[in-house]
């Protein structure tokens, strides 16, 4: 039975986290590096779409060999923070479609608020790849999965660089379904919800702002 959740343990994926978590890296090469992790992580994740047998002519000879089939890929970053995951998995799946939900966190109750939704019209004909950077306490993550789910979609992975026990339990609950992949699980949340040891806040150091 697969691992739920998937937790990767490549070197390159834990060394890029690393310099990720370094308070003393900036915008420019915080951008780059969580392009880069989202790109090591789309292999894992897209490991298991099916394939079927296709017959192609090489400049040698005809010859039979294994292409995607099924359905088509959807990637879902969740506002703002998941847009610095998109172009790395679009390196991956460069023709699966973008959709965008805007949800943040009331900064007093910590519940998810949402501003804007705008999914792929074939969304129920796709599976969908959503992208958050930070799983903190799973609030956020829980709402976006329920959007998608009553839009039609059935088939749905969620994508995090850094996770925490809280938020992972909250997703694993509320959507026992969904495949969950993480590069890393922190300890634990503190008292204003950010994950310990975590990064701090990923969309301030991925666009420069407070």
């Amino acid at each position: 039975m697969r691992q739920n959740p998937v937790v990767f343990d490549h070197p390159l994926i834990q060394h890029k986290l690393s310099l990720l978590r370094d308070k003393q890296t900036g915008s420019k090469e915080f951008r780059e590096l969580v392009e880069e992790l989202s790109m090591l992580m789309a292999y894992e994740v897209t490991r298991n779409l099916p394939t079927k047998e296709i017959e192609i002519e090489t400049p040698i000879c005809k010859t039979k060999t294994r292409a995607i089939s099924g359905k088509k890929l959807g990637i879902i970053p969740i506002l703002r923070a998941g847009l610095g995951m998109v172009d790395g998995m679009l390196r991956i799946v460069p023709t699966a479609r973008v959709g965008h939900i805007g949800l943040y966190r009331d900064p007093d109750t910590l519940n998810p608020v949402e501003y804007y939704c705008k999914l792929p019209s074939d969304v129920s004909e796709r599976d969908l790849i959503v992208l958050d950077p930070m799983l903190a306490t799973g609030g956020t993550a829980s709402e976006a999965v329920s959007y998608i789910k009553k839009a039609g979609c059935t088939s749905i992975k969620f994508v995090s660089l850094i996770a925490c026990p809280e938020g992972v339990s909250r997703l694993m609950k509320d959507h026992p379904d969904v495949e969950l992949y993480v590069a890393a699980i922190d300890e634990r949340l503190n008292e204003h919800g950010y994950i310990v040891p975590g990064l701090g806040d990923a969309g301030d150091r991925l666009y420069g702002t407070k």
